[in-house]
This record gives C-alpha cells, structure tokens and sequence, in this order.
C-alpha cells in the first residue's frame, strides 16, 4: 500500500511541475497593427488609388449619362439603324462600366494585400520572437474570435511585442 502511494506521489510530481512550466500569454494583434507606422503610409496609398479609380469611374459614369441623353433626346424622325447603333454604344459603354468596376476591385484588392502582408508579417515574427525569449508556451491572440478562454495566469504580451517593434 505505501509502494503504491509514493508510486503515485513519484508520477503526480512530473504532472504538477509540467504544469507549472507552462507560460502564457495574450496578445491583441489588431491593436498593435493599429498602432504600426506603415498602416498609416499602406493606407493612404491604396486611398490615392482609390481615388483615382473613383475619378475615372465618374467620368465614366457622366461619359455614359451624357451618350443616354442624347439617345432619349433623338426624335421621331431619326433612321431606326442610328437608334440601334446608338443603343449598342450605351450597351458597350455599359459594360466597359461594369469591366472597370470589376478590374478595379481587383487590383486594389491585390495593392491591398501586397501592402498589408508585410506589416502582418512584420508582426508575426515580433510575436514569434517575444515568445521564443519569454519562454511561452502560447500566446493567445484576442483579436481573432476563435480564441475563448483566457485564463488568470496568462500574461499580455502586447507591450512586449510594441517594444520589439519599436512602437508605444
């Protein structure tokens, strides 16, 4: 009987010293990537693209209400083959409306991307490097809404990671 309590004494040790070994944290990543400096310059250069998409879809769009008002402004006496003809320019410009539009949100789309992943790439290996010199075993990030459980003894690491990248 007493082999059997100190046998099961010996193997409760490993489990409460693992346990404690454990080290966690938290993180808010979308408050960090808020704060980041090249947000504000990735920002506002998709803004400036954004922009001048927006310029030429107004002028596409006036170009097309120009050509619709000529059309309704045709009168009675007009060949049927110039109503026809005129109708398939309001279709053509149409489409190539709907075309830009298309294209446009493409490539700010891909802009977007290309601008934004190395800023999340930026903070990503901050969090990997704040983990592997704080010795944690996980950092929880609140921002994504998979994460459901915080426990007291996790640490927030936030400030931890603002510093290796420099921001306050």
């Amino acid at each position: 009987m007493i082999k059997k309590l100190i046998l099961a004494a010996l193997l409760a040790v490993p489990m409460c010293f693992s346990a404690q070994a454990q080290k966690f944290g938290t993180i808010n990543s979308t408050e960090i990537y808020n704060l980041m400096p090249e947000k504000a310059t990735a920002e506002a250069t998709l803004k400036t693209v954004s922009d001048k998409y927006q310029q030429e879809y107004q002028n596409l769009q006036t170009e097309f209400e120009k050509k619709y008002k000529d059309f309704q402004a045709l009168g009675a006496d007009t060949p049927q083959t110039i109503k026809d003809r005129r109708m398939q320019e309001l279709q053509e410009n149409q489409q190539k409306i709907q075309t830009f539009q298309e294209t446009a949100s493409q490539d700010i789309q891909k802009q977007q991307q290309a601008l934004l992943a190395p800023i999340q790439d930026k903070i990503n290996k901050a969090i990997q490097a704040v983990g592997a010199e704080g010795g944690f075993t996980f950092i929880y990030d609140l921002a994504v809404p998979a994460v459901v459980f915080t426990g007291n003894g996790a640490t927030d690491v936030s400030a931890l990671v603002k510093a290796k990248l420099g921001i306050k």
